[in-house]
């Protein structure tokens, strides 16, 4: 009879094993240093008074009607419950550039494990979606203690893939996610097909959404030197030149494309953060949870 049971080789524990620990050194590092802990938001929507008994939370206590009535009253809520944030990473081809703790994916992923453990440590539920020409790997959003677990096991999981169609992904994530959330996308938006229409299809079903641009420093400086080969990473073409030749037109048209799409973001009302491999962790939540202020509290 087979063993239902699934074995991980030792040096696939030890990545998983790391990229859990790092998450958890980053964000308790970075909490360390802040007056409070940051907020994501939470989504609530009054209904009516009542009558204050014992046992209830003093935070719910509605003051200004004590200070009225001199009684005490809780205020109540049809719904309340803590954000539900799901993860997009980008697991396409383009996302395999970079050595190390600079491999494009492998900074997406310890940037999500992060955001992941700060957002279950607020016992918010967090699930996660990789991604390239379709969704690829999900883990559906939890808050319990083995959630964190579940998702860098995930991130372990997905390779580099292939070119990126974020519309049709878009479409399948907001089928399997019919509750309004946070939406954050993880992705290098290389190759990337109807960039616009994806971002649309999140926020038509009214999902708060931010997008994490990440680039490696080669692709934002651009500072080759001498003869090089260069080569595509989701097609064949490759190209011989020298680099200083291209330097100017290359960074004109980077600049370009990431004009482009901050002015998307903005249009649709999307938190847009460039961000390079190079750049702490820890900095990049300080960059995030900035941005994310003065948002007004989500709806469920």
């Amino acid at each position: 009879m087979p063993d239902s049971k699934r074995f991980l080789r030792p040096e696939a524990t030890q990545r998983i094993r790391r990229l859990e620990l790092t998450a958890r050194r980053v964000v308790e590092g970075f909490l360390s240093g802040m007056h409070r802990s940051p907020y994501f938001g939470q989504s609530v929507e009054f209904l009516q008074h009542r009558q204050y008994t014992t046992g209830d939370e003093i935070r719910h206590i509605d003051w200004k009607v004590y200070a009225r009535q001199d009684r005490l009253h809780i205020k109540q809520y049809e719904e309340e419950t803590n954000l539900r944030l799901h993860l997009m990473v980008d697991r396409s081809a383009s996302m395999d550039y970079g050595q190390g703790e600079q491999n494009k994916f492998e900074y997406a992923a310890s940037l999500s494990a992060c955001l992941a453990y700060l957002a279950l440590r607020q016992q918010d539920a967090t699930g996660l979606f990789s991604f390239d020409t379709e969704v690829r790997s999900t883990v559906p959003a939890k808050s319990n203690r083995h959630q964190l677990g579940r998702l860098v096991m995930a991130l372990d999981e997905v390779g580099t893939g292939e070119r990126t169609d974020l519309p049709q992904v878009a479409r399948q994530v907001t089928q399997a996610i019919p509750r309004r959330g946070l939406v954050t996308i993880v992705s290098d938006l290389l190759g990337v097909d109807n960039l616009l229409e994806g971002l649309r299809v999140m926020r038509a079903r009214g999902h708060d959404v931010a997008l994490l641009h990440v680039l490696h420093d080669d692709e934002l400086d651009f500072n080759f030197d001498g003869a090089t080969r260069f080569e595509g990473l989701e097609t064949p073409d490759f190209l011989n030149c020298n680099p200083r030749a291209l330097r100017e037109g290359y960074l004109e048209a980077m600049n370009g494309f990431l004009e482009q799409t901050r002015r998307a973001c903005g249009r649709l009302m999307i938190d847009y953060l460039q961000i390079r491999t190079s750049e702490p962790l820890d900095a990049v939540l300080a960059k995030f949870l900035t941005a994310r202020k003065g948002l007004p509290n989500l709806r469920g």
